[in-house]
């Protein structure tokens, strides 16, 4: 089997040509990451051409072994659908966590996003939290978030409160809320552990002034929480464009009546008053 045939790669490549469309990736802006599990590894392994070992820029010890597929550095994530050979790469990590090699993919040379250590920073996060269920991490430039960066408190609780009044699905895609970062240079070393830190609580991290992380089981669960959080941002947005005072909102109450009707738990340092 190619691998461009391979399902969980045309999931991939689906993603990235979803939020393509959805005007979330301007340029290069944005990648994806997916930690590919080890069956599927198999079915494509016979492909692999292994080249020659690079330094991650941090020690991800316990994704030594595992195997990821990441969009491109400079990449336009409006080609991968087209070209998915030239735009992505599938990668190997070894046995100490520290160095990674392209096994598959850049044909015409590159490498993995600039954003693979923050990437990889956070798979070994949500790998030891999530008791390894969590597989993807997704980058994207959602506008309506990022323009509320700039005029809400950087404030994990504000953002969180707001982003759950917006419409009643939120609480429930997103119980533990929403993280939320000052502005940092991205690309860094300080920018990726700061995003774990907040992926230690969180599914989603808001970078203020240029986009969101988000982390998730699948493609489907993760694009959707991004979905979910922009698509509130942007009701938001629309609130505070007509009023700066709403007549009337989702409760406490009515929050704490949601979380016992679907089950969930929210997050209690955000339910108080």
């Amino acid at each position: 089997m190619r691998i461009v045939d391979a399902e969980f790669v045309r999931e991939f490549i689906r993603l990235t040509d979803d939020g393509y469309r959805k005007g979330w990736h301007e340029r290069n802006g944005g990648n994806l990451t997916y930690r590919v599990r080890p069956e599927e590894v198999d079915i494509v392994r016979s492909r692999f051409i292994p080249r020659e070992w690079q330094p991650i820029g941090v020690t991800v010890k316990n994704l030594a072994g595992e195997f990821f597929i990441a969009t491109g550095s400079g990449k336009f994530l409006r080609n991968v659908s087209v070209a998915p050979e030239d735009n992505i790469a599938f990668t190997e990590i070894d046995e100490k966590g520290e160095n990674y090699r392209i096994v598959w993919g850049m044909d015409n040379g590159g490498t993995p996003t600039s954003e693979f250590p923050s990437h990889l920073m956070n798979h070994s996060v949500k790998k030891e939290v999530t008791n390894g269920e969590h597989h993807v991490i997704y980058h994207a430039h959602p506008p309506n978030i990022i323009a509320l960066t700039y005029v809400l408190p950087l404030e994990d609780k504000v953002f969180t409160r707001e982003l759950w009044e917006m419409a009643t699905e939120c609480p429930v895609v997103f119980p533990q809320g929403v993280g939320v970062l000052g502005w940092m240079v991205p690309g860094r070393g300080e920018i990726a552990k700061a995003t774990s830190e907040l992926m230690k609580k969180y599914n989603v991290a808001i970078w203020a002034h240029h986009g969101m992380f988000c982390s998730g089981r699948d493609f489907d669960a993760t694009f959707g929480l991004m979905d979910t959080v922009e698509k509130s941002a942007e009701i938001l947005v629309k609130v505070l464009s007509m009023t700066d005072h709403k007549r009337q909102t989702i409760t406490t109450q009515n929050l704490k009546d949601l979380a016992k009707a679907f089950g969930v738990r929210l997050n209690e340092a955000f339910l108080e008053d």
